[in-house]
């Protein structure tokens, strides 16, 4: 599972004194067979996988057994995981308008499977850890690192408000999907501020309603078929939020609108994605009569 040995090292070397006393016990009672009824089974296809043993159609089954996958795709010991959600479309569209990330120590919060991380750390990141409390993602990230055998990322089972704030340790921060499932927003962006750097990076990725006024909305039920989305901004108003939460410098790197080609049902996610989160007569609206998913990412500074 998560070596502590190494992740210990990981957040000494940067800087993170108080994180390993803090986060020790929390990985150890998350990463057990009482935090979920899987966990064992998880814990047993990671450890039947072997980098240079496990032949490609044992490799594809274990893999499997560890779906739905959101977040990709990876192409892991010669299988093609074929995730929900292109997110490499995604880090395209971010990649060369951020800071270089060379030399950089990185937070990924709401990293689930820790696909951007490994991106991150591609682009040259001295480490990049991230964070996510859904115990599959974990899971799937140490069935990926197994071949990619990589010390100097990691996907940990907590959620942001866990970790010991501040911190001010990181110079980029990315919060990708996560904002709208957030009950108080402002104190995510908060909590960001807290673990960057003076002058540090915010990278944040977000789903907005159009509109030119300044303003929120609340769905009552359902968004896109999701429960757990709270406030749809505006643009004007999202910059707002980052104004009173003590950010500088927004900038816009990108606007789009998730497309089926984007975000779809795969071998890998076999459940309803997007096609049956929106109205079949006006693909441009939600089943609940919203607009459909319009995305922006931002970039902001700390002080």
């Amino acid at each position: 599972m998560i070596d502590i040995d190494k992740l210990t090292a990981c957040l000494l070397a940067a800087g993170l004194t108080e994180w390993p006393g803090a986060l020790t016990p929390l990985i150890r009672e998350r990463l057990s067979p009482d935090a979920h009824g899987d966990f064992s089974r998880w814990q047993h296809v990671v450890g039947a996988i072997d980098p240079v043993a496990t032949q490609p159609d044992e490799l594809k089954e274990l893999l499997l057994a560890l779906s739905p996958w959101r977040k990709g795709p990876f192409d892991v010991g010669g299988i093609h995981i074929d995730s929900e959600w292109r997110s490499d479309l995604k880090w395209q569209r971010l990649e060369s308008a951020i800071a270089p990330l060379a030399g950089r120590q990185v937070l990924d919060v709401g990293s689930g499977n820790g696909y951007y991380a490994l991106q991150m750390r591609k682009a040259g990141a001295s480490v990049v850890i991230g964070v996510d409390p859904t115990l599959l993602y974990v899971m799937q990230f140490l069935a990926v690192n197994t071949f990619e055998n990589d010390d100097g990322v990691f996907v940990l089972p907590v959620r942001l408000d866990e970790l010991p704030l501040p911190a001010k340790a990181f110079d980029t921060v990315f919060s990708m999907g996560v904002l709208y499932h957030q009950r108080a927003p402002i104190d995510h962006l908060r909590q960001l501020r807290q673990v960057l750097r003076p002058d540090g990076q915010l990278v944040l990725e977000t789903i907005y309603v159009p509109g030119e006024e300044s303003y929120a909305c609340t769905p009552e039920n359902r968004y896109a078929r999701m429960r757990n989305v709270w406030l749809l901004p505006t643009i004007a108003e999202l910059t707002t939020w980052l104004k009173r939460s003590g950010y500088r410098d927004i900038e816009m790197i990108d606007r789009s609108v998730t497309t089926i080609d984007e975000q779809r049902s795969t071998e890998w996610m076999t459940f309803e994605s997007l096609a049956e989160a929106l109205d079949p007569d006006d693909p441009t609206r939600t089943v609940e009569g919203w607009p459909a998913p319009h995305r922006l990412i931002l970039s902001a500074r700390s002080p």
